[in-house]
């Protein structure tokens, strides 16, 4: 396998910087790190972006998620292992990724929920993730990023830059 180009966020000057100066604040959106990680994950899996499910999985056990939690992401449905929250946020994460799926793709009942769960400040950071996430996803995939090595410098440089965010 081999990448069709570098990452375009890597290509046009300044677009690395202002992508991670939004996911920044995404982050410091009051919602949890493990809430974000764990949307990120699903965004990410229903893409099939391979970088950012191994980011994804790499983010989820850095924000001291569970081995178990990690590998059932994808059959949350049908897991025991997401509080009622976790779901309401993921049911919004799939229902907003699928948007060609069905005619109203987050319906009342999806959206009720999820803030029956979140502040609207928190919403609006799950919201703005999941469009970030598949905004990366996209990226990845069309220009067919390939995972490994890549991503773990990568992943390294934004640890970098989150810890000094927060420092």
């Amino acid at each position: 396998m081999q990448s069709r180009m570098k990452s375009p966020a890597l290509v046009i000057p300044g677009a690395i910087q202002a992508s991670m100066a939004l996911n920044a604040v995404v982050r410091n959106s009051g919602v949890s790190a493990k809430l974000l990680a764990l949307v990120h994950m699903r965004v990410s899996q229903i893409n099939g972006c391979s970088v950012c499910v191994d980011m994804g999985w790499r983010e989820m056990r850095n924000a001291g998620e569970s081995d178990l939690k990690v590998f059932m992401v994808a059959a949350w449905r049908e897991s025991p292992y997401f509080t009622d929250a976790e779901r309401a946020a993921l049911a919004l994460a799939e229902a907003a990724t699928r948007v060609a799926d069905r005619p109203e793709a987050v319906t009342d009942e999806i959206w009720e929920e999820a803030a029956r769960h979140f502040s609207e400040q928190e919403l609006a950071g799950i919201t703005m993730l999941i469009g970030m996430t598949n905004f990366w996803n996209r990226l990845n995939l069309t220009t067919r990023q390939i995972t490994g090595e890549w991503v773990e410098a990568i992943v390294e440089q934004v640890e970098k830059q989150l810890q000094a965010a927060a420092d």
